[in-house]
C-alpha cells in the first residue's frame, strides 16, 4: 500500500484571490485522492488562484468517497458522482476539454445528459437531478468529446503533485479489471 506523507513540508504560498474575493498571499492546500481497495492514492494541490469557488466548494465537502467509474469516451479519467456540493453550483473556472495528467476536473450534469444505461451510473442519476463529477485525469491524450451531448468543458481545481505513476497504475487495472467494488476516495491531507 502507497501511504501519502501527511505534512508536504514547509507550507508555500501563492498570489490568488482570498476568501473575501481579493488578492493576496493564501497557504496551499492539498488533498488525498485514493482508490481504497488497491490501497493506492495520490497527493494533490487545489488552484485556488485559478478555480477559487470551485476549490472551496470542493474543500468544504471533504471527505467524499463513492463508487468509482473508469471513462469510457474521456479515455484516462476516474471519477465519482454526488449530490451538488452546495445550494449553487460554482460557475465554469479554468476550463478545458483537453486535461493532462495530474488534472482534477470538475463537472455538473443534468441528470438527463449522463443518466443512460450506456453510461452504467446506478439509479441517483436519473432526469430531474443534478450530480457533481470530481475527476482525476491519470494518462494523457484525453479530449472531454461526449457522443451524446458534444463538448464537456470541465473546471480544473487541481492537480496531482506526488504518486501520481502509482495511481495511474490502479486506474489502469481498474479499466483492465472492473472497478465493481472499487471506491474514489478524496480527503484532506
Amino acid at each position: 500500500m502507497r501511504v501519502i506523507p501527511a505534512s508536504f513540508g514547509s507550507v508555500r504560498r501563492s498570489s490568488g484571490l482570498d476568501r473575501g474575493g481579493t488578492t493576496g498571499d493564501t497557504a496551499d492546500r492539498f488533498l488525498e485522492i485514493s482508490l481504497v481497495e488497491r490501497g493506492v492514492g495520490c497527493a494533490a494541490r487545489l488552484l485556488d488562484d485559478r478555480a477559487p469557488l470551485t476549490c472551496e466548494a470542493v474543500w468544504k465537502s471533504l471527505p467524499l468517497s463513492g463508487d468509482v467509474h473508469h471513462a469510457t469516451y474521456a479515455r484516462n479519467e476516474v471519477y465519482v458522482l454526488f449530490p451538488p456540493f452546495t445550494e449553487t453550483e460554482p460557475p465554469l473556472e479554468n476550463p478545458t476539454v483537453t486535461p493532462v495528467p495530474g488534472d482534477l476536473c470538475s463537472f455538473s450534469f443534468a441528470g438527463a445528459e449522463s443518466g443512460t444505461k450506456s453510461h452504467g451510473h446506478g439509479p441517483e442519476v436519473r432526469p430531474g437531478t443534478t450530480v457533481v463529477d470530481p475527476a482525476l485525469f491519470h494518462e494523457r491524450n484525453d479530449l472531454l468529446l461526449d457522443g451524446d451531448v458534444g463538448w464537456v468543458p470541465g473546471t480544473v481545481w487541481g492537480q496531482a503533485v506526488e504518486g501520481l505513476d502509482a495511481m495511474a497504475d490502479g486506474c489502469d487495472d481498474l479499466w483492465r479489471t472492473g472497478a465493481a467494488g472499487e471506491a474514489l476516495s478524496f480527503r484532506r491531507a
